[in-house]
């Protein structure tokens, strides 16, 4: 095995269930072997701002919080069982809240020398509404990104 060129330590990525997360949790976790890196996989979701208001009341605070952990719980499981992550240290790290604030607040938080995140996850209406995270990221973060398509 070669010399890394990159002295990498942590290696922070953002899944939310897409295609193209999955491959940038693939690719990030090949980066965490290959370095000796820990890796760090986050999932920030979203809350559900203002959809009650089509269907009804807001959901009981204690039904959102597990509707929204059970959501996450299940994007890191099916990113864990479809990626390699032997011999690395992984970190799971669920949260909610504006995903690409959160994003760039965990990688300053941890020291990441790279974040890897699709090039696209969100739909077209919230990428319309809000802008993509991807983009957000790229332009805001502190370390280098890598959008992984």
């Amino acid at each position: 095995m070669r010399e890394p060129v990159w002295d990498l330590h942590n290696v922070v990525v953002g899944v939310d269930g897409s295609e193209q997360s999955c491959r940038a949790a693939t690719v990030s976790a090949d980066l965490a072997r290959r370095n000796g890196a820990v890796l760090h996989l986050v999932t920030i979701v979203r809350p559900p701002e203002g959809w009650w208001g089509i269907v009804g009341s807001p959901p009981t605070p204690s039904a959102l919080s597990k509707s929204l952990t059970d959501a996450q719980r299940e994007i890191l499981d099916s990113v864990v069982a479809s990626i390699d992550l032997s011999e690395i240290e992984v970190i799971q790290v669920e949260d909610v809240g504006d995903p690409a604030r959160m994003l760039l607040e965990y990688a300053e938080r941890v020291e990441a020398e790279v974040m890897v995140i699709g090039r696209r996850g969100a739909g077209l209406i919230e990428r319309i509404m809000l802008g993509s995270v991807a983009n957000r990221v790229v332009h805001d973060a502190e370390c280098p990104v890598l959008l992984v398509p």
